[in-house]
C-alpha cells in the first residue's frame, strides 16, 4: 500500500465541474507525472464541497488549504510552489481559511463551515465518489453488514423509529412509520424505491448526495429491503443529473461486484436488487404515486389515497419511498444508534436538515445544519448575508410549495413545525434569498407560473384554479389590477389547497398566500398605486429625470431607441412618458445619476 504525503481533492460536483474543474483535475495528473510526484501525491475527485460560489474548488492536505476560483493555469503553481516547494500559494486561498497568525484554519473553523454539521453530506467532498473501496474505508457497507448478522427486521424498524427520523423529501413524515406499515403488509413481493428527481427550482441538495456518496444511497435502500421483506427497488432520478446516473451506474455495478448487491449479500440469504429508472423532468413526478405511475411506464399522475403506498404502491404491491437525504441518513443512525440522532436538533425534528442556499446571498451552495438553527443564523453566519450592501427583504422555503418570510421572521428556527406556523415549509431544502430589489408579487406570479407550468392536469382545482390565479397575478403586475382582486386570490387559493389531489396541488399557493399575508401593502400599490414598490414590474415603472442633476450632455436622447428624450445642449432634459418604452438604456449611460426608475 503506497502512502502519498499530499492529497490534492478538485471538487467534481455539476456546479464546479461546469466551471471546468474536470479540466483542473486533469492537469493535475499530468504534472504530477511529469515531475515524477505520482509515488507522493495522489489527486482525488470528489463531489461537492458545498461553498459553491468558491467553485472550482481545490483542497490540498495535509495542510488543508482551501483554493477557490482556481483555473486551469493556476495548477501549475499550485503544483510548483506548494506540492514541490511547500510554500502554500496565498493569493489562491478561500477568504477567511487562514487566522490571524497566517496559519491555515481546519476547515470545520472556516466561517462557511462553522455552524454546520454534516451528516447527510459526510462523505461529500471527502472521498472519490466512483471508488467504493474509499467508500468501505469511511465505514461503508458497515451497518448492512450489521442489521444482516446482528438484528432482526423488527429491530431495524425500531431503531429508525426511536431515531425521529423524518422524510426529507418535504412532507416530514416518519420514515421509521412508513416502513413499519409497509412490514405489516403481506406480500408475495415487496419494493423499495428512492426519490431522486428533486424538481423544486434552485433545489440541487439530492443531487449533490448522489454526485458525492452515491454508495450511500444504495447501502440504505439495501437496510429498508431488509427491514420490510423486499428484494427490489428502484432508484427514480431525472435525466438531466448526467453525473449523478454515471456514478449511481458505477455505484451499481461495483457493488454487485463485491457482494453488496444480488444474491446472498455478506453470505446470508437476503436478495436485493436496484434498478436505475430516469425521469423526464415532471415536477409533478416528485408526488409519490405520480412517481410509482412512472417508473410503471405510465403517465405521471397522482392516484387517489386511500390505498397508501404501504399497501398498494408500485405494480401495486406493498411499498416505500423516501428522498436521498432520507436515506443519506440510515447508515449513521444504524452504526451510531438512535440516541446518538435523536440527540440532534429539536424535540420533533431531529438530526440535520440540507439547503440549497441561492439567490441573492454571498455564500451560495449547500449548507447542512442542526434542526433548530434560526434562519438568521443560516442566511447570516453561514451565507454572509445579502450582496453589495443590499437589504434582506425575504426567505423561500419549501420551494414552489412554501411561502416568503419577511426580516422580523429571522429568528425562527428551521424545522418541520417552526416553518409551518410561519406560513412556509420545510419542502425538500431549497432556500432562496431576496433583497430590496425583488418585487414580492413578481416571486408570486414567477412560482405560481411554475406550478401552472408543472401542473399535470389532472384534476380541476389545480389545473384550472391556479391558472386563473396566474392570470390575476399576470393583470396586477401589468397594472390592470382592480379592487377584489385580493379576495380572489384569497379565495381561490383556500379552494385549492382544501380540494386539489395531490399535495402538490394542496401547497402550490402557498407562495401567493404567504406574499398576501407579509407583503399585501405591495399588492396594494400595485393595484390602487399601479405603482411597483421595488421597481421591478416593468410596465408599471416611470423613468424621470431630475432637473437639478442633469447636465444636458445628451448622451441618454442619443441612446433611446424610441426618441423619447429631448432637450437642448446643457440644457436639462425630459422624456415623454408615452414613448418611453422603459429599456433603461438612459439610466446605464447618464454619468450624472439624473435619471431614476419608480
Amino acid at each position: 500500500m503506497n502512502l502519498y504525503r499530499s492529497t490534492v481533492l478538485v471538487c467534481g460536483g455539476t456546479g464546479c465541474t461546469s466551471s471546468g474543474s474536470h479540466n483542473i483535475l486533469e492537469r493535475f495528473e499530468t504534472l504530477i507525472q511529469e515531475n515524477g510526484l505520482e509515488n507522493e501525491v495522489m489527486v482525488v475527485r470528489t463531489g461537492c464541497f458545498g461553498l459553491c460560489e468558491a467553485g472550482p474548488v481545490v483542497l490540498v492536505y495535509p495542510e488543508g488549504s482551501f483554493y477557490s476560483h482556481v483555473k486551469v493555469e493556476d495548477v501549475d503553481e499550485i503544483v510548483s510552489e506548494h506540492l514541490i516547494k511547500g510554500r502554500i500559494v496565498t493569493r489562491l486561498l478561500q477568504k477567511g481559511s487562514i487566522d490571524e497568525s497566517g496559519a491555515v484554519k481546519a476547515l470545520d473553523d472556516v466561517d462557511f463551515y462553522q455552524k454546520q454539521r454534516r451528516l447527510a453530506l459526510r462523505n461529500c467532498g471527502v472521498i472519490d465518489p466512483e471508488n467504493i473501496d474509499e467508500y468501505i474505508a469511511f465505514d461503508g457497507y458497515k451497518a448492512l453488514y450489521k442489521v444482516l448478522n446482528e438484528m432482526t427486521r423488527e429491530e431495524v424498524i425500531d431503531t429508525i423509529k426511536k431515531s425521529g427520523l423524518r422524510g426529507r423529501g418535504g412532507a416530514g413524515f416518519p420514515t421509521g412509520m412508513k416502513w413499519q406499515f409497509a412490514y405489516n403488509y403481506d406480500n408475495d413481493k415487496k419494493y423499495v424505491c428512492c426519490n431522486a428527481d428533486e424538481g423544486d427550482p434552485g433545489a440541487f441538495m439530492d443531487r449533490s448526495v448522489l454526485e458525492g456518496d452515491p454508495h450511500v444511497v444504495l447501502e440504505a435502500m439495501a437496510i429498508a429491503a431488509y427491514a420490510i421483506g423486499s428484494d427490489e427497488g428502484y432508484i427514480y432520478v431525472r435525466a438531466e443529473y448526467p453525473i449523478a446516473v454515471k456514478r449511481l451506474q458505477i455505484a451499481i455495478e461495483q457493488a454487485r461486484a463485491y457482494g453488496l448487491l444480488g444474491e446472498g449479500i455478506f453470505g446470508t440469504n437476503f436478495n436485493f436488487n436496484v434498478h436505475i429508472r430516469l425521469g423526464a423532468g415532471a415536477f409533478v413526478c416528485g408526488e409519490e404515486t405520480a412517481l410509482m405511475a412512472s417508473i410503471e411506464g405510465l403517465r405521471g399522475e397522482p392516484r387517489p389515497r386511500p390505498p397508501f403506498p404501504a399497501e398498494k404502491g408500485l405494480f401495486q404491491k406493498p411499498t416505500i419511498l423516501n428522498n436521498v437525504e432520507t436515506y443519506a441518513n440510515v447508515p449513521q443512525i444504524i452504526l451510531n444508534g438512535w440516541e446518538w440522532f435523536s440527540s440532534i436538533g429539536t424535540e420533533r425534528s431531529k438530526g440535520t436538515k440540507v439547503f440549497a442556499l441561492g439567490g441573492k446571498i454571498n455564500n451560495t451552495g449547500l449548507v447542512e445544519v442542526p434542526m433548530g438553527t434560526t434562519l438568521r443564523e443560516i442566511i447570516y453566519d453561514i451565507g454572509g448575508g445579502c450582496p453589495n450592501g443590499k437589504k434582506f427583504k425575504a426567505v423561500q422555503t419549501g420551494g414552489p410549495s412554501g411561502g416568503c418570510l419577511p426580516a422580523n421572521l429571522l429568528d425562527t428556527p428551521v424545522d418541520y413545525d417552526n416553518l409551518i406556523a410561519a406560513g412556509s415549509m420545510m419542502g425538500s431544502g431549497g432556500m432562496i434569498v431576496m433583497d430590496e430589489d425583488n418585487c414580492m408579487v413578481d416571486i408570486a406570479r414567477f412560482f405560481l407560473d411554475f406550478t401552472v407550468d408543472e401542473s399535470c392536469g389532472k384534476c380541476t382545482p389545480c389545473r384550472i384554479g391556479m391558472r386563473r390565479m396566474l392570470e390575476i397575478l399576470n393583470r396586477i403586475c401589468e397594472g390592470k389590477g382592480k379592487d377584489g382582486d385580493i379576495e380572489k386570490l384569497e379565495t381561490l387559493a383556500q379552494n385549492i389547497k382544501n380540494t386539489a389531489l395531490c399535495g402538490l396541488g394542496q401547497t402550490a399557493p402557498n407562495p401567493v398566500l404567504s406574499t398576501l399575508r407579509f407583503f399585501r401593502d405591495e399588492y396594494e400599490a400595485h393595484i390602487y398605486e399601479k405603482r411597483c414598490p421595488a421597481g421591478v414590474c416593468h410596465k408599471l415603472l416611470s423613468y424621470t429625470i431630475d432637473p437639478a442633476k442633469c447636465k444636458g450632455c445628451t448622451a441618454c436622447a442619443r441612446v433611446c431607441p424610441a426618441g423619447a428624450i429631448s432637450g437642448s445642449v446643457k440644457e436639462p432634459h425630459v422624456i415623454d412618458k408615452e414613448k418611453c418604452l422603459k429599456c433603461g438604456a438612459c439610466i446605464e449611460k447618464c454619468k450624472f445619476g439624473a435619471i431614476s426608475k419608480k
